[in-house]
C-alpha cells in the first residue's frame, strides 16, 4: 500500500543567537526652567524643519542617490545649523529611507503570498478539502465570487507597490503615520485638536546628536558631563539664545542614569562615542534624555559547552511563556513553570508585562544554573495575512497576538545582561510532536501537563541535539516485556529512536531465562502463534 503521508520538511540545526549590538538608557530631565524649555523647543523646531526638508529631498532622489547628492544636502544643512547637526540629520534620513524600503519589500512579499493562495483556492472545485498542508476550495459559490474580487484588489495593489519600488519611491511620515491618522478621528483617539497639534509638532522635532569618539565626553553637539550637566551646541540662526561660550546653552537640569550609569560614565570619561536624544512626552509633560552606544561583540560559547549544564525550553504563546528544565541527556527535571503576561492596553503596559515575565524567567534560570535558554526561531511575517487561514479569524488573531519580534529583542538584551545565552531552534513540529510524545508521559494525577509544556520539552530536546520523538509504546502485558522498557528515552548515540530495542544478553524480566537476549529482535524465535517455531514443534510431536 502506498504511503500518502506528507513528507517531513528538513529540520534546521539549532544555533546560538547573536546578542544585542547596542545599549540605550533613559533619564528624566527634572527642574527645567521656562527658559530651558523655550530653548529646547526652538532647537527642536528649527532642526525638525531641516530634517523634514532633507527627508523630502532624499525621497525625490530615489535610486539616483549618490555620494555627490549626499554631500550637497549636507552642505546646505551645515549653512543653517552646523556640520555635526547636519551629519546627524542626514544619517537619520538614510535610516528612515532604508527602513521604508525594507517595509516595502515585506509588503510585496505579503501581497504575493496572498495572491498565490487565493489563486490556488479559486482553481479548486467548490467544497474540495485541502491536502498536504495546502488549503482547499471555497465552501460556496458566493464566497468564490467575493474572492475573485479580492484577488483583483490584491493584484492591483501588488502592481502599484511594485511600480513604486522599481521607481525608488517610498512613503515616509515624520511624526508617525498612526498619529497622522488620528487627526481625522479625534473622538476615537480621545484628543482635542489642540492636544493633537501639540503631540504632532513634538513628534516632528529633531533633537538627536550622533556620538564621536575622541571628542570631549564622546559628543560635541549634546555634551553631558560625568556629573550630569547638559549643554547643547545651538544651530547658527539661534545662537543668540546661548548662555555659555562658543554658542552653547547649558541646561539647569541634571541627569543621573540609575540603570547602567557606571558603564555610561566609563565611556564618556574615556571620550568614547555616545549618541543622545532629547524628546518631550506631551501626555505627561515630561522631558527625557536617551543615551545610546554600540557594544562590542560578546564571546559566543559553543553549543557543546552550553548543553553541558542543561537547557530551559520556552514555548511562546499569546498570553504566557511555558518553560521546563531539561538535563544534558534530555530528561525533564522538576516541575514546569508558567510566566503569564497581559498584552492588552497601551504599548508601555505591554512592554512592561513582557519585561516582568522575562525577568521571572531569567531569575529562575539563574537559580537552576543553566547557561542557555532554548526558544523557537519564530517569524510570522508571512503568516499574518487572512488569505492563509481563510475564515479562521480567531487563529489569525492568535498568531498576531504572539509578540515574536518584541519578545526576541527583549529576551536577547536581557539574557546578555544575565550572562545567559539563547539557543534558537527550528519551530517545525514542536507543538505536534511534543503533545504526541511527551504530554501523556509527563501527566500525573496531581499535575496534568499542558500541550504548551510538552512543546517546551520538545524545544529543549531539539536544542540539546536529541530527537523529539520517543520510542514506540510496548505491547500489552504477557506478550513481550510486561510493559515498561520501550518507552524510555533514546540516548544521543542511538541511531534511531523508533527502531527495535538493542540486543542485551541476560534476563530482561522475571519470567525470562538467561540467554534470552540473543534473540530479542528475532520474532520467529519467540513463542508466537503462526510463527515457524510453532510449526517445528507440531511436526516433532507426530
Amino acid at each position: 500500500m502506498a504511503d500518502h503521508r506528507k513528507p517531513l520538511r528538513q529540520i534546521a540545526r539549532p544555533f546560538v543567537a547573536d546578542g544585542p549590538t547596542g545599549v540605550s538608557i533613559r533619564d528624566r530631565l527634572k527642574k527645567l526652567t521656562v527658559e530651558d524649555e523655550k530653548v529646547l523647543q526652538a532647537v527642536g523646531q528649527h532642526m525638525g524643519r531641516l530634517a523634514s526638508r532633507d527627508l523630502a529631498r532624499r525621497c525625490r532622489d530615489g535610486l539616483e542617490h549618490s555620494t555627490e547628492t549626499w554631500a550637497a544636502r549636507k552642505r546646505e544643512l551645515t549653512a543653517e545649523s552646523s556640520s555635526r547637526w547636519a551629519g546627524s540629520v542626514t544619517s537619520n534620513t538614510h535610516d528612515q529611507w532604508g527602513l521604508s524600503r525594507r517595509a516595502q519589500h515585506q509588503h510585496l512579499a505579503s501581497l504575493d503570498a496572498g495572491i498565490r493562495t487565493v489563486r490556488h483556492r479559486l482553481s479548486l472545485p467548490i467544497g474540495e478539502k485541502g491536502s498536504q498542508g495546502k488549503p482547499g476550495g471555497y465552501r460556496s459559490r458566493n464566497e468564490w465570487f467575493h474572492k475573485t474580487r479580492r484577488l483583483a484588489i490584491l493584484e492591483h495593489e501588488y502592481e502599484r507597490v511594485r511600480a513604486e519600488r522599481e521607481a525608488g519611491r517610498v512613503s515616509v511620515v515624520r511624526g508617525s503615520r498612526r498619529l497622522l491618522k488620528q487627526r481625522h478621528n479625534l473622538t476615537t483617539a480621545q484628543k482635542t485638536e489642540t492636544q493633537w497639534r501639540e503631540a504632532w509638532e513634538a513628534a516632528r522635532w529633531f533633537l538627536t546628536a550622533d556620538g564621536e569618539s575622541g571628542k570631549r565626553f564622546g559628543n560635541e553637539t549634546i555634551r553631558v558631563t560625568p556629573n550630569g550637566e547638559i549643554s547643547i551646541k545651538l544651530p547658527a540662526p539661534i545662537t543668540y539664545l546661548a548662555n555659555a561660550p562658543h554658542g552653547r546653552y547649558t541646561l539647569d537640569a541634571r541627569v543621573n542614569f540609575a540603570h547602567r550609569g557606571a558603564e555610561w560614565r566609563d565611556r564618556i570619561e574615556a571620550n568614547r562615542a555616545v549618541a543622545y536624544r532629547i524628546h518631550l512626552d506631551v501626555g505627561r509633560g515630561r522631558w527625557y534624555l536617551d543615551a545610546s552606544w554600540t557594544r562590542k561583540d560578546l564571546p559566543v560559547l559553543p553549543l557543546e559547552v552550553l548543553r553541558a549544564s542543561g537547557v530551559i525550553g520556552v514555548d511562546t504563546n499569546a498570553d504566557h511563556l511555558a518553560a521546563w528544565l531539561l538535563d544534558e541527556y534530555g530528561n525533564p527535571t522538576g516541575a514546569p513553570r508558567r510566566f503569564d503576561y497581559d498584552l492588552t492596553g497601551t504599548a508601555s503596559h505591554r512592554d512592561a508585562q513582557l519585561r516582568h515575565a522575562l525577568t521571572r524567567l531569567l531569575h529562575w534560570a539563574s537559580q537552576t544554573g543553566v547557561q542557555a535558554i532554548a526558544i523557537e526561531d519564530l517569524d510570522f511575517t508571512n503568516s499574518r495575512t487572512r488569505e492563509k487561514y481563510g475564515r479562521r479569524k480567531w487563529f489569525r488573531q492568535l498568531i498576531s497576538d504572539i509578540p515574536t519580534g518584541k519578545l526576541r529583542a527583549r529576551l536577547l538584551s536581557m539574557c546578555a545582561e544575565a550572562s545567559i545565552n539563547v539557543i534558537a531552534v527550528d519551530p517545525a513540529y514542536t507543538s505536534r510532536w511534543g503533545a504526541e510524545h511527551w504530554q501523556q508521559p509527563l501527566t500525573t494525577t496531581r499535575r496534568p501537563a499542558s500541550r504548551h509544556q510538552a512543546a517546551s520539552v520538545a524545544i529543549a530536546r531539539r536544542s540539546l541535539g536529541h530527537r523529539i520523538r520517543r520510542r514506540t509504546a510496548p505491547p500489552p502485558h504477557h506478550q513481550s516485556d510486561g510493559v515498561g522498557h520501550r518507552t524510555v528515552q533514546a540516548w544521543p548515540g542511538d541511531r534511531r529512536s523508533e527502531e527495535s530495542r538493542p540486543c542485551v544478553p541476560g534476563p530482561r524480566t522475571r519470567s525470562d531465562g538467561a540467554g534470552r537476549g540473543a534473540n530479542a529482535v528475532d520474532q520467529n524465535a519467540q513463542d508466537r502463534s503462526g510463527h515457524s517455531a510453532e510449526h517445528v514443534q507440531l511436526m516433532l510431536s507426530l
